[in-house]
């Protein structure tokens, strides 16, 4: 989520500064491309990029279309089909046999609900929402509605053309919330024929550091790097404060309980325990136990964990059930063969993306099929928004330059 966050920074910023801006925005793709839909870039009236919808080899032309759509005030479809093996003459040379479909949006400030200020209520929420966001593959000229509506499990923000549609769509949304992923849907709704892509956003990750270490560094500075809001938390104000950690969003000093308190854990919560103090863990993980968070990583040999857990259970007269052990992970991180401080980190980090996304950590080269499971899902559903012979090729790309009048 960190480009979104970058991309509402640089969005305040132009308002600042008096820039127009456009988001331009991956909403579906066929075949194989660096980035899937919901990937989203904002340019301003003078270039300037913040985010990325391809590997940089788009970047250019997008740029070119997204200062159309400012000048012309217009939603714009554009595709890029790179399964044409003549598509090199046109500059673009993706190299990845797919078809891109991207939205340009120009942002209107005035709008309560435009684009950027969805995605910044729904990074706000610290919970999983869904943004929708309407589109036609059929036809240049069609209806383009764009990012048009969120909706978080107790609200509703923006809204669609008509009630006959927030009814169809609604029903989608419940199922992205169920189902936690995203799809493509197409609607018939009268004389229209619209694409959604109903996009599960995910808050932040939430990094909760139990130690002060100097072995917490690393790992502060990847998750900083991937844009997860880190907490440092210790017993010890000494090791934890601004001083030694100056990039983290907060520092929390005192005891076990105390110092818990003070934690709101979001839907992507994570611990870490590692301030090689045996009694200080022992009582973080006791508070921990059965809390529906996401992740708990248990920093030590996996001996170290089960002396805890015999102590907790005899301590407390209690039984440690497989579901409390469901998100306990000790010894914590991936086995990579880390030794030092910083791959012992790249270990935990990877680990706990792992466990949030649900995958298993293998290598990419042995997996079937496809790595992206919005892919998966149109492969399922091959009748989820398949455009017609309106679709536009790269070909067609330079054709929309040439028909812009402003030369942009």
């Amino acid at each position: 989520m960190k480009e979104i966050e970058d991309i509402i920074q640089s969005f305040k910023k132009a308002q600042e500064a008096g820039k127009r801006t456009a988001l331009a925005t991956v909403v579906h793709v066929e075949g194989s491309s660096y980035r899937r839909p919901g990937a989203r870039m904002l340019v301003t009236e003078d270039g300037e990029l913040t985010g990325a919808i391809s590997g940089g080899c788009l970047e250019g032309d997008a740029l070119r279309k997204a200062l159309l759509a400012i000048a012309q005030q217009q939603n714009k479809l554009v595709t890029y089909d790179t399964t044409d093996e003549d598509d090199i003459q046109f500059g673009v040379q993706l190299g990845c046999n797919g078809i891109v479909h991207i939205l340009f949006e120009p942002i209107d400030p005035a709008a309560t609900t435009h684009p950027v200020a969805l995605l910044e209520k729904a990074m706000s929420t610290g919970k999983e929402t869904v943004v929708v966001t309407l589109f036609s593959l059929f036809t240049y000229d069609g209806i383009q509605p764009g990012t048009c509506l969120l909706q978080t499990q107790d609200a509703v923000y923006g809204k669609l053309i008509t009630p006959e549609w927030e009814y169809v769509v609604g029903r989608d949304i419940q199922e992205v919330f169920a189902t936690q992923t995203s799809i493509l849907r197409e609607y018939s709704l009268g004389d229209h024929v619209v694409n959604g892509l109903i996009e599960l956003v995910r808050p932040p990750v939430t990094l909760i550091i139990v130690g002060a270490g100097n072995d917490a560094f690393p790992l502060v500075k990847i998750a900083n790097t991937l844009g997860w809001h880190t907490t440092v938390l210790d017993g010890r104000p000494g090791h934890a404060n601004r001083q030694r950690f100056p990039d983290v969003r907060s520092i929390i000093t005192g005891k076990p309980e105390a110092a818990l308190e003070q934690i709101k854990p979001g839907a992507q919560t994570a611990f870490v325990l590692m301030t090689h103090n045996y009694n200080y863990d022992k009582a973080i993980l006791h508070l921990l136990l059965g809390q529906p968070h996401a992740y708990i990583g248990v920093l030590g040999p996996g001996r170290k964990l089960e002396r805890m857990l015999n102590e907790l259970s005899a301590e407390n007269t209690m039984t440690i059930t497989d579901d409390m052990r469901r998100n306990i992970y000790g010894p914590t991180g991936l086995d990579i063969g880390a030794e030092t401080a910083e791959e012992i980190a790249l270990s935990v980090m990877a680990e706990i993306k792992m466990v949030l996304s649900a995958r298993v950590g293998n290598s990419l080269r042995d997996k079937q099929g496809s790595i992206h499971q919005h892919e998966q899902y149109l492969q399922q559903h091959p009748k989820a928004g398949h455009p017609t012979a309106d679709t536009v090729t790269c070909a067609v790309t330079e054709q929309f330059a040439n028909n812009n009048p402003s030369g942009i």
